[in-house]
């Protein structure tokens, strides 16, 4: 079986990979698409520590082949987005419609696959850049034949992470403003979240002045070239402080009421905070290095009610969310298809890494075989 696996020195694209059977309760997927994402570019490079061999990819979309004896609600034949997020479904979080903070969904590795006779690990609880692999039934959630499978895929992270932090942790209400720093294939999404959610101002900052189509094509209202530009100033002058602000006020402040760190570094947080409004959150999605902190004047968040927020796969609610997406793009509301900015066969992997080092691509996603 084909696959991209991380070896520990690099990654290699291989035929030596060999497949177990299903369990009871998991589904066996044959994958059409697989979308690129940084966390996996993340793994190669070490910021996110993983144990090689394992089979890379997270953000993927196909047809189910096989399924175990327990497994009720996917069959073969059907077209399913795969969730990074293998919950259990009976704890409390899971329970009370926060799957994301299930225990169980943590540290979910498993040893599907076989990497030249030896045990080869997934990642994130998926393994989409293979011909097949096996998640748990509740990764597994069944879509429309007609949505494109080579857009669908983005649903399984880029979109969930990035319009659900909008919807389900922030909870953006119409006429508010916000900020999205980083605009990549989260913060796009980030930022076409906020234009559904009713957000009157959307800023996108970025330090590639060639995003800025991108950012506009999306949502956004405004663009900071932060190459040039100090972003915090720049925002403050977009967002100047109200008109009824008392005279002669002490800190009328001015700014933004969200704003998104889509980057994972401290000092694009830290801009974050700084462009906030009295009673304003930063949410971070960005994923630095582990032991990464960020250096805050308690003062500026205690006094004028401003909060951090951590946000998981943006505190998403697969089984119901997924579907929402789907709706939302049928109605002309959510861009997927045109998040899909390069395709490539896995041989050619490396291109798509090439064109995000270089900001060229919204999303370059994995053609993994015609279905």
């Amino acid at each position: 079986m084909r696959g991209i696996v991380y070896t520990g020195d690099g990654v290699e694209v291989t035929d030596d990979l060999g497949l177990r059977e299903v369990g009871p309760k998991e589904v066996r997927v044959a994958v059409a698409a697989a979308g690129v994402c940084h966390s996996d570019l993340s793994v190669i490079n070490g910021t996110i520590p993983w144990k090689p061999p394992a089979v890379l990819g997270h953000e993927g979309a196909g047809v189910v082949e096989a399924v175990g004896s327990e497994v009720r609600s996917v069959k073969p034949g059907d077209h399913v987005v795969i969730a990074t997020l293998a919950s259990c479904g009976v704890c409390r979080a899971c329970s009370t419609g926060h799957p994301t903070w299930c225990r169980a969904s943590l540290g979910n590795v498993s040893h599907p696959f076989t990497y030249k006779g030896e045990a080869a690990s997934n990642f994130a609880a998926a393994s989409v850049f293979v011909e097949s692999t096996i998640v748990a039934e509740v990764q597994a959630i069944r879509i429309p034949k007609d949505v494109p499978l080579t857009s669908a895929c983005l649903i399984g992270c880029g979109v969930l992470t990035g319009v659900g932090a909008v919807l389900n942790r922030a909870k953006v209400r119409p006429g508010e403003t916000a900020v999205v720093f980083g605009v990549g294939g989260v913060g796009l999404n980030v930022i076409q979240g906020l234009a559904i959610a009713g957000a009157t101002r959307i800023i996108g900052v970025d330090t590639l002045a060639s995003k800025e189509g991108l950012a506009r094509q999306f949502g956004a209202t405004d663009f900071i070239d932060a190459s040039s530009t100090d972003a915090v100033a720049g925002v403050r002058e977009l967002l100047p402080p109200n008109r009824e602000s008392a005279a002669g006020a002490l800190n009328p402040m001015g700014g933004a009421t969200w704003a998104f760190d889509c980057v994972g570094h401290p000092a694009v947080l830290r801009n974050a905070l700084d462009v906030l409004d009295w009673g304003g959150n930063a949410v971070a999605l960005g994923i630095p290095a582990r032991g990464t902190e960020v250096s805050v004047d308690i003062n500026s968040l205690a006094y004028v009610d401003r909060g951090l927020l951590g946000c998981r796969y943006g505190s998403s609610r697969p089984h119901h969310d997924v579907g929402l997406m789907v709706d939302l793009y049928k109605a002309g509301r959510l861009k997927l298809d045109e998040l899909v900015t390069m395709t490539r066969p896995m041989d050619a992997f490396r291109d798509i890494v090439e064109a995000m080092h270089a900001g060229q691509v919204a999303r370059g996603v994995l053609e993994i075989s015609t279905i």
